[in-house]
């Protein structure tokens, strides 16, 4: 009888195995349909469904903690000089979407869906994960890819002032950023080596 059990194990693999394939076609089949169909709605004045967003989040939070987790985080972040030079990049890159304390919402930041984080209530990030969001964007939501156009150094001073801006009044805000300077090219001159 050994042989029964054997053909009988094999036959309830077989029946598994055929089960999940199945199961793999419907699901493959249902995601064809819903995309061809244009059933998800993609508008940004629609809220997603709670469970879409809850993934969306913890596809985009699991993503960015993998990325960032060899990044190695400058030990002067407090310094501050990088965070003046942090709040003019922050003024120049993100204050229109993200806002800071006593700012009132901005017509870009109320088109955006999901709507910006207002940072002054801190981003939830680790300092390293702030970097690699400021780096490289997060797609389909509007945060710009900022690595493409400034250098890694204007990227730390930038997560430097993030860091900062939660502390922040909206007068200690306001004078941070009229001290900042101003522009990228102000803020690379500033970078630059002395010769």
């Amino acid at each position: 009888m050994p042989g029964t059990a054997s053909r009988s194990k094999r036959s309830w693999w077989i029946i598994g195995v055929g089960a999940a394939l199945i199961a793999l076609a419907v699901v493959l089949l249902t995601t064809y349909l819903v995309i061809r169909m244009g059933l998800f709605n993609v508008a940004a004045d629609t809220p997603h469904s709670e469970s879409v967003f809850w993934f969306l989040k913890s596809v985009r939070d699991q993503s960015i903690a993998v990325r960032a987790k060899d990044i190695v985080v400058p030990s002067d972040l407090a310094d501050t000089q990088r965070i003046s030079r942090g709040a003019g990049q922050y003024v120049e890159m993100c204050a229109e979407c993200h806002l800071g304390p006593g700012m009132k919402r901005t017509e870009v930041s109320r088109g955006l869906y999901p709507r910006a984080t207002e940072l002054r209530r801190g981003t939830g990030y680790t300092p390293a994960e702030d970097f690699w969001v400021v780096k490289h964007g997060i797609t389909a939501t509007g945060m710009s890819a900022w690595g493409v156009t400034h250098n890694d150094e204007s990227l730390w001073d930038t997560v430097a002032f993030l860091r900062k801006l939660p502390e922040l009044t909206p007068d200690q805000y306001q004078a941070l950023v009229k001290s900042a300077p101003m522009t990228h090219g102000e803020t690379q001159e500033m970078q630059m080596p002395k010769q």
